[in-house]
Protein backbone atom coordinates (compact mmCIF):
# COMPACT_ATOMS: atom_id res chain seq x y z
CA UNK A 1 0.00 0.00 0.00
CA UNK A 2 1.44 3.42 -1.11
CA UNK A 3 1.80 6.15 1.45
CA UNK A 4 -0.84 8.36 0.16
CA UNK A 5 -3.71 5.96 0.21
CA UNK A 6 -6.52 6.64 1.98
CA UNK A 7 -6.59 5.51 5.49
CA UNK A 8 -9.81 3.45 6.46
CA UNK A 9 -10.50 3.05 9.85
CA UNK A 10 -13.09 0.32 10.78
CA UNK A 11 -13.56 1.69 14.31
CA UNK A 12 -15.53 5.11 14.89
CA UNK A 13 -14.78 7.85 17.46
CA UNK A 14 -18.97 9.39 18.33
CA UNK A 15 -19.63 12.29 20.44
CA UNK A 16 -23.57 12.71 21.57
CA UNK A 17 -24.66 15.82 22.83
CA UNK A 18 -28.01 16.97 24.11
CA UNK A 19 -29.35 19.35 21.35
CA UNK A 20 -30.27 21.62 24.35
CA UNK A 21 -26.75 22.89 25.18
CA UNK A 22 -25.77 26.26 25.17
CA UNK A 23 -22.56 26.67 22.63
CA UNK A 24 -19.75 26.96 25.27
CA UNK A 25 -21.69 24.00 27.25
CA UNK A 26 -21.37 22.00 23.50
CA UNK A 27 -17.84 22.88 23.38
CA UNK A 28 -16.85 21.73 26.73
CA UNK A 29 -18.70 18.86 26.86
CA UNK A 30 -17.08 17.57 23.98
CA UNK A 31 -13.40 18.39 25.70
CA UNK A 32 -14.34 16.75 28.46
CA UNK A 33 -15.75 13.47 26.88
CA UNK A 34 -13.04 12.62 24.38
CA UNK A 35 -10.18 13.13 26.92
CA UNK A 36 -12.55 9.65 28.52
CA UNK A 37 -11.32 7.96 25.09
CA UNK A 38 -8.17 8.95 24.61
CA UNK A 39 -6.71 8.31 28.21
CA UNK A 40 -8.09 4.23 28.26
CA UNK A 41 -7.79 3.08 24.74
CA UNK A 42 -4.22 3.84 23.39
CA UNK A 43 -5.04 3.07 20.05
CA UNK A 44 -6.93 5.91 19.05
CA UNK A 45 -3.95 8.11 19.90
CA UNK A 46 -2.05 8.65 16.79
CA UNK A 47 1.90 9.63 16.72
CA UNK A 48 3.43 13.31 18.13
CA UNK A 49 3.19 16.01 15.74
CA UNK A 50 6.40 17.93 14.63
CA UNK A 51 6.54 21.14 11.88
CA UNK A 52 9.03 21.96 9.51
CA UNK A 53 11.70 23.87 12.53
CA UNK A 54 11.17 20.25 14.80
CA UNK A 55 9.08 21.73 17.51
CA UNK A 56 7.38 19.12 19.13
CA UNK A 57 3.20 18.81 19.60
CA UNK A 58 1.47 16.19 21.30
CA UNK A 59 -0.37 13.56 19.34
CA UNK A 60 -3.74 13.45 18.91
CA UNK A 61 -6.64 10.90 17.99
CA UNK A 62 -5.54 9.25 14.58
CA UNK A 63 -9.32 9.30 13.83
CA UNK A 64 -11.82 12.09 13.07
CA UNK A 65 -13.91 12.26 16.08
CA UNK A 66 -17.97 12.51 14.53
CA UNK A 67 -20.20 14.59 16.78
CA UNK A 68 -23.61 14.22 16.57
CA UNK A 69 -26.72 15.56 18.20
CA UNK A 70 -30.26 14.57 19.68
CA UNK A 71 -33.12 14.28 22.77
CA UNK A 72 -32.51 13.49 26.31
CA UNK A 73 -34.24 10.17 25.21
CA UNK A 74 -31.74 9.55 22.09
CA UNK A 75 -29.19 10.05 24.81
CA UNK A 76 -30.89 7.47 26.95
CA UNK A 77 -31.16 4.98 24.47
CA UNK A 78 -27.66 5.47 23.18
CA UNK A 79 -26.42 5.24 27.12
CA UNK A 80 -28.31 1.95 26.91
CA UNK A 81 -27.27 0.62 23.67
CA UNK A 82 -23.46 1.16 24.45
CA UNK A 83 -24.22 -0.32 28.21
CA UNK A 84 -25.45 -3.43 26.54
CA UNK A 85 -22.59 -3.75 23.83
CA UNK A 86 -19.91 -3.22 26.12
CA UNK A 87 -18.89 -0.18 24.52
CA UNK A 88 -15.84 1.91 26.34
CA UNK A 89 -17.86 5.31 27.20
CA UNK A 90 -17.56 8.75 28.75
CA UNK A 91 -20.26 10.44 29.83
CA UNK A 92 -21.37 13.76 31.30
CA UNK A 93 -24.36 14.59 33.53
CA UNK A 94 -26.13 18.05 34.12
CA UNK A 95 -24.65 18.03 37.29
CA UNK A 96 -20.97 18.26 36.19
CA UNK A 97 -22.07 21.94 35.11
CA UNK A 98 -22.21 22.76 39.35
CA UNK A 99 -18.86 20.84 40.02
CA UNK A 100 -15.29 22.73 39.40
CA UNK A 101 -13.06 19.57 39.80
CA UNK A 102 -12.92 15.70 38.84
CA UNK A 103 -13.56 14.60 42.64
CA UNK A 104 -16.71 16.41 42.87
CA UNK A 105 -17.65 15.13 39.28
CA UNK A 106 -16.68 11.32 39.72
CA UNK A 107 -18.97 12.24 43.26
CA UNK A 108 -21.65 13.74 41.34
CA UNK A 109 -22.31 10.74 38.91
CA UNK A 110 -21.56 7.86 41.84
CA UNK A 111 -24.58 9.53 43.57
CA UNK A 112 -26.58 8.84 40.65
CA UNK A 113 -28.57 5.24 39.95
CA UNK A 114 -27.67 4.13 36.26
CA UNK A 115 -31.12 4.58 34.91
CA UNK A 116 -31.79 7.94 36.57
CA UNK A 117 -28.19 10.27 35.28
CA UNK A 118 -29.47 13.19 33.65
CA UNK A 119 -27.00 12.61 30.46
CA UNK A 120 -25.94 16.18 28.14
CA UNK A 121 -23.43 13.94 26.20
CA UNK A 122 -21.40 10.62 25.75
CA UNK A 123 -18.65 9.72 23.81
CA UNK A 124 -18.52 5.90 22.37
CA UNK A 125 -15.74 4.05 20.59
CA UNK A 126 -15.77 0.52 18.85
CA UNK A 127 -16.28 -1.51 15.81
CA UNK A 128 -18.11 1.19 13.31
CA UNK A 129 -21.26 -0.43 12.94
CA UNK A 130 -21.88 -1.31 16.57
CA UNK A 131 -21.29 2.79 17.18
CA UNK A 132 -23.40 3.61 14.57
CA UNK A 133 -26.12 1.12 16.43
CA UNK A 134 -25.71 2.68 19.18
CA UNK A 135 -26.20 6.13 18.36
CA UNK A 136 -29.50 5.23 16.33
CA UNK A 137 -31.50 8.17 15.89
CA UNK A 138 -29.45 10.93 16.76
CA UNK A 139 -28.23 13.74 13.79
CA UNK A 140 -25.28 14.42 12.45
CA UNK A 141 -24.59 18.24 14.83
CA UNK A 142 -24.35 21.27 12.21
Amino acid sequence: MSDDAPIRFDTKIAVLLREDLEPWQRLNVTAFLVSGLGSQIPEVIGEPYADADDVQYLPMFRQPVLVFEGTKETLSAAHRRALSRALPRSLFTSDLFTTGNDRDNRAAVRAVHTDDLDLVGLAVYGPKNAVDKVIKGARMHP
